[in-house]
């Protein structure tokens, strides 16, 4: 969530760099920069964004484990044997 006081002109921004950015990587928060009143651009330390990519892979995998775990309490699943030798198969590979 973007806080209120977390929203300034670019501007400023452009301004006061040093200051912003060790601002940034000191709290970890985003902030949004303005144009004319307006919310243009949303600046956060490389640290923080990291952190926000793995939560999103994580969220996306957990997403996919649900999806997995559904497919499987309706019955809408195939042995792995069946789908490996048609995989096999198609990519014309032998299998032991």
């Amino acid at each position: 969530m973007i806080h209120l006081k977390n929203i300034h002109p670019v501007t400023d921004f452009t301004r006061k760099t040093k200051q912003y950015i060790q601002r940034l990587k000191k709290t970890g928060d985003p902030e949004v920069l303005t144009v004319n009143g307006q919310a243009e651009i949303v600046v956060q330390s490389a640290g923080a964004y990291q952190k926000l990519l793995e939560q999103a892979e994580l969220a996306e995998t957990l997403a996919g484990i649900k999806r997995g775990l559904a497919d499987a309490d309706r019955g809408d699943v195939r042995p792995a044997r069946e789908f490996f030798r048609e995989l096999a198969a198609k990519h014309g590979i032998k299998l032991k």
